[in-house]
């Protein structure tokens, strides 16, 4: 551990020490609006290989880049379709992956050996002032250890990693899943992992329908949050319909219910998984939400995080 990052743990972190940490080549955790990022310079292959590292990650899952503005993204696609352009002015800052052909500067490490990236501008006051403060792209995957629960405060990133990484708080994410990934390196669009911006929304800012087959077959994976194991605590937990509920045995067990609506619940998922790792149970039982487009994101989560319920 440097002494830069020993530091770290004693006290407040701010913005300006966060940019020079990362312009060291250190690993920094940082807010945004969906959940915090566990960042390194994404122009550097020994500051990326450290975020594999410490989370456990496969390389064959790549990481988003984020950026503190469009004008920035641009220079980190090699190609920037008018789709890009109108999605961004959209919906940007916010919680929009937009996957593009990558520029020369994005080391392949960042992308598991694709050609394309994720790109970002993130909705959070203190991670616009860091990447303003860093000026240049950050590799930034979930700042928790590969598949766990994603942290949506600064002291669930304390709880992954202790004082191994220097953690810039801004507070509860406002979000609190990750973001949608929409992929544009093809002539279609399609979505790559559902968000809190909905297909539907997209459809209509681009006045065309998703193309599932858009980019093509391929073995690499464009976008994280696709593995089929992700997001999960670690006590077991299963899901199910609502009309399977009985039978189910509470000793010693929990069930969450859609008994919010989709934003708070998304908002507060990952801090209710992680507050339940900490009680002994023997089992957590989710219920799966409806499946409609205001509820897809969280279910997508829900199916990678959980098992079917036992027969």
């Amino acid at each position: 551990m440097s002494d830069l990052t020993r530091s770290a743990s004693q006290s407040a972190l701010s913005v300006a020490e966060a940019a020079e940490r990362l312009r060291g080549g250190d690993l920094v955790g940082f807010p945004t609006e969906t959940v915090y990022g566990l960042a390194a310079d994404a122009t550097s292959c020994d500051a990326v290989a450290k975020i594999f590292a410490l989370k456990g990650r496969p390389a064959t899952n790549p990481l988003i880049v984020h950026v503190s503005d469009i004008a920035t993204a641009r220079r980190y696609a090699a190609d920037w379709p008018a789709a890009a352009e109108t999605l961004a002015n959209a919906f940007w800052p916010g919680p929009l992956t937009i996957v593009l052909p990558k520029a020369n500067s994005i080391p392949s490490i960042v992308t598991a050996g694709g050609a394309t990236v994720g790109l970002r501008v993130p909705a959070h006051p203190v991670a616009l002032e860091l990447l303003k403060a860093f000026d240049g792209p950050l590799a930034a995957p979930s700042a928790n250890r590969s598949n766990h629960v994603s942290p949506t405060t600064a002291a669930h990133v304390r709880e992954e990693f202790g004082a191994a990484v220097a953690v810039l708080d801004g507070g509860p994410c406002s979000v609190g899943i990750e973001s949608t990934v929409v992929d544009l390196s093809g002539k279609g669009w399609r979505v790559l992992r559902p968000g809190g911006i909905t297909a539907e929304a997209i459809a209509k800012v681009l006045n065309s329908t998703m193309d599932v087959a858009a980019a093509g077959a391929t073995d690499i994976l464009r976008s994280p949050g696709q593995l089929e194991v992700h997001y999960a605590p670690r006590t077991p937990a299963f899901r199910f319909e609502a009309h399977e509920r009985l039978g189910i045995d509470l000793v010693d067990a929990v069930v969450l219910e859609p008994t919010l609506d989709p934003s708070t619940y998304a908002r507060n998922l990952y801090a209710r998984l992680r507050m339940l790792d900490t009680q002994g149970l023997r089992a957590i039982y989710i219920e799966l939400p409806p499946d409609t487009a205001a509820w897809r994101a969280i279910r997508d989560r829900l199916m990678r995080a959980t098992r079917p319920m036992p027969k």
